[in-house]
C-alpha cells in the first residue's frame, strides 16, 4: 500500500519511523476485522490524524467490518487520542474497547492483527524491534489465540459516553 516504503516481510526490523509506517501498511490492508493490543497508544503515532484517518476508513468501508481494541492503560487513548476516541460515538456498534486487569498487565508485546491474515508485532514496548507479514495466516491464527486470551483479562470496556445520573 506504500509507494516509498518497502521492507522485508517476517525479518526482524528496527526504527520507530519503520514501525509507524508498517502500521499504515496492516491497518490498510484490513476488510473486515481489526485487533489490536497495545500498552496505552503512547508509541505507534495512535494521536495522528493519519492513523484516525487509516481506522475511519477501515470503519467506514463495510457494514460488516470490526475493531477490538485492548489496552493495558486507557488514559493516553482518552485523553491525547480524541479523534480515535470520538471514533467510539460513531462507531460504537463495530467497535469496543477494554482495558486489561493486573495480570495482563505484564505483556510487554503489541500487535495488530487484520482479516485473520496480517499482522504487525512489536516484541516490547521499549524497543522499536518488530516484525510484520501481510499474508502469514498460522502466525497471525497463533497472535489470535493470544488476543483471546487477553479478552479474557479485561477489566472493563471504555466508552466515549458517561454512565450515571
Amino acid at each position: 500500500m506504500m509507494s516509498d516504503f518497502e521492507l522485508d516481510q517476517n525479518s526482524i526490523i528496527l526504527g520507530e519511523r519503520e514501525y509507524a509506517m508498517t502500521l499504515d501498511t496492516v491497518i490498510s490492508e484490513a476488510q473486515q476485522q481489526l485487533l489490536i493490543f497495545d500498552q496505552d497508544f503512547s508509541i505507534g503515532d495512535f494521536a495522528s490524524t493519519k492513523r484516525f484517518e487509516l481506522i475511519n476508513a477501515f470503519l467506514s468501508k463495510s457494514r460488516a467490518s470490526e475493531l477490538t481494541i485492548i489496552l493495558q492503560a486507557s488514559d493516553f487513548f482518552t485523553t491525547q487520542c480524541p479523534r480515535l476516541f470520538g471514533l467510539l460515538t460513531t462507531f460504537g456498534h463495530k467497535m469496543t474497547v477494554y482495558e486489561t486487569n493486573s495480570h495482563a498487565k505484564i505483556a510487554k508485546d503489541c500487535f495488530i492483527l487484520a482479516d485473520n491474515k496480517s499482522y504487525i508485532r512489536r516484541f516490547h514496548i521499549d524497543q522499536a524491534r518488530f516484525k510484520y507479514a501481510l499474508d502469514d495466516i498460522e502466525t497471525t491464527a497463533s497472535l489470535a489465540n493470544r488476543f483471546d486470551e487477553l479478552l479474557q483479562e479485561t477489566a472493563q470496556t471504555i466508552s466515549a459516553t458517561k454512565l450515571g445520573l
